[in-house]
């Protein structure tokens, strides 16, 4: 990929991931705007960052407030959207208002800022769309009602697109990561192998993005084959590896 003056739109910027992703970016020659809510959070990276940058507040979880942003970007040739929202949750304690709030904000946050700039894209036959799902969505987990499948319809999602414009000059990517240490993972109270820095997890990302001919990645490569291979398993051999705690 030739970065030069290429201008992409990061949405989920503010912390971890999103803003180690936007330094990535912005090193190799990207003019980056970067999205979040936190205002105060998206100034001080501008100002960190060495290229050319700025910044556009927005809350995905508004439709009206995703369409006045996708106003205010301008023309971009590229968008990735890192905004995510995770609580642990069993089945038997269930939150109404945090699950909905990770539908909303992993999924159809997703969804809102993708469909921002499909349009524009497709019409001009060019654009490049990166959605984060998780390694957690191959298959359910214990534990994590609305995250597991929240990204599970990001995924699904990005498959979706995949199928419609891969002949097309609208590339899609998804990405599936492990843990990262973030605040969300911040709230797991249990072992979370194969952690990653969020700069660790950036690259990975930014590797993928640089190679146009690959959809799906999914990272640390050894830690996704349990993910992965879990797909082809029976119910039984699944489920009595993946056990609820207790």
């Amino acid at each position: 990929m030739d970065w030069q003056g290429k201008k992409y739109w990061i949405v989920g910027a503010s912390e971890g991931l999103g803003r180690a992703l936007a330094h990535k970016l912005s090193r190799v020659g990207v003019e980056v705007v970067v999205s979040a809510r936190s205002e105060d959070r998206l100034k001080s990276l501008v100002d960190e960052l060495p290229g050319k940058a700025s910044y556009v507040t927005v809350d995905v979880s508004d439709l009206d407030a995703v369409e006045a942003a996708r106003a205010q970007v301008g023309e971009i040739d590229g968008v990735v959207y890192l905004a995510g929202v995770y609580w642990p949750m069993e089945s038997t304690a269930w939150d109404n208002k945090q699950a909905e709030a990770m539908a909303n904000i992993n999924y159809l946050g997703a969804s809102r800022v993708v469909g921002s700039v499909i349009n524009d894209f497709t019409a001009r036959d060019q654009g490049h769309i990166v959605v984060t799902s998780s390694l957690t969505a191959f298959r359910g987990l214990p534990g994590t009602i609305g995250y597991t499948a929240s990204k599970a319809a990001v995924m699904s999602l990005a498959e979706c697109m995949y199928a419609d414009l891969r002949k097309t000059g609208v590339n899609v990517q998804v990405v599936n990561p492990g843990f990262v240490k973030t605040q969300l993972t911040d709230k797991n109270d249990f072992n979370m192998p194969f952690i990653m820095e969020p700069e660790e997890a950036a690259t990975a990302i930014f590797e993928h993005m640089n190679n146009p001919e690959s959809f799906k990645k999914s990272f640390p490569m050894v830690f996704s084959w349990l993910f992965r291979l879990g797909q082809f398993l029976p119910d039984w051999a699944y489920y009595g590896i993946f056990r609820p705690k207790g």
